[in-house]
């Protein structure tokens, strides 16, 4: 006789040979969602959410599976002291059977393990199901984030001044340039360090960092991916991450970084600039309002703890979203 069918979901890692089918689920469900096709320009063919971030650990990313076939995955992301978790997509005839909250348990498992100090996730502020699940593992809702994009101009600018890419920098200098952007972001929030992302982006050529210096100091860097193959896509430079070293600089140097990402983003073959802005954040989401930027999809951060806890407050000059 054959093997039974399987009737429980298993959650399991998440291998490599899984990724093209949890990149299809996560394209099918987020456009399944939205009330779009899964072929609609508006998610670019080549973008690709989930290989990049699988490579940069695989450890920390889980399937879902029933039946031999993959259901499910949700992708944790480390930044020192501080975890997100996202994308968390399931197949969408799989909703409402209690997969994404089967994925759930292991993945706070997971931060358990790496001893966080604060967590958060992205997710659509206008979904109540999405809310309740994730108040069932502490995350609750906080503000509004703004994902915001850019028209990068069509005349290619010079290189603002005292910016450059980590891709450029000696390999000798490179762990000091890490060390540096650890303090500046230990500056704004205990611990929490992007060295992950920073290296996850050059050894797998995804795009690239600004640096930006005033003098011997580092004012600002901001993490970007562009391109296929990315979380970008053709066409698009996705700023993942950006930080500005606090101070009475900060919001000068904020706007000079940028400033500073659009050569870098053109020299990409970017024509649009996208980047996330948390709300409590207001001085931020004031000046890319000023610069240019436009809310192209709004959603909202949960996070765990008090609201004091974690780096989206007044007067800190970050951008990311947590998607």
């Amino acid at each position: 006789m054959g093997a039974s069918p399987q009737t429980e979901v298993i959650v399991r890692p998440l291998v490599e040979s899984d990724l093209p089918e949890a990149a299809r689920i996560i394209r099918l469900a987020f456009c399944t969602f939205l009330g779009f096709a899964p072929d609609d320009p508006r998610w670019p063919a080549d973008l690709d959410a989930s290989s990049g971030r699988w490579r940069a650990d695989p450890s920390s990313v889980l399937a879902a599976e029933f039946d031999g076939k993959l259901v499910g995955s949700n992708f944790a992301a480390r930044w020192g002291s501080f975890g997100f978790f996202g994308p968390l997509t399931v197949d969408p005839g799989f909703w409402n059977r209690g997969v994404a909250q089967q994925l759930l348990g292991p993945t706070m498992e997971i931060f358990s393990g790496w001893g966080m100090r604060h967590l958060g996730l992205f997710t659509f502020a206008q979904s109540p199901k999405h809310i309740s699940l994730y108040q069932k593992f502490g995350f609750w809702p906080r503000d509004l984030v703004a994902v915001m994009t850019k028209q990068v101009i069509s005349a290619s600018p010079a290189p603002a001044a005292g910016s450059s890419l980590f891709s450029e920098a000696k390999s000798n200098d490179k762990p000091q340039l890490l060390a540096t952007c650890r303090e500046l972001t230990g500056a704004l929030f205990d611990g929490l360090d992007l060295e992950r992302e920073i290296l996850a982006v050059a050894e797998q050529n995804l795009g690239d960092t600004v640096l930006l210096h005033d003098g011997s100091r580092l004012a600002a860097f901001a993490i970007y991916n562009a391109g296929p193959g990315t979380e970008a896509g053709s066409g698009v430079c996705y700023v993942k991450f950006a930080a500005v070293h606090p101070g009475a600089y900060a919001g000068r140097d904020f706007l000079r970084l940028l400033e500073a990402i659009e050569p870098y983003a053109h020299k990409a073959g970017a024509k649009k600039i996208i980047a996330g802005v948390n709300l409590a954040r207001r001085e931020a989401f004031h000046q890319m309002i000023a610069l240019g930027f436009r809310i192209e999809l709004q959603g909202v951060a949960m996070e765990t703890g008090v609201a004091s806890s974690g780096y989206n407050r007044a007067g800190v000059y970050i951008l990311d979203d947590w998607r």
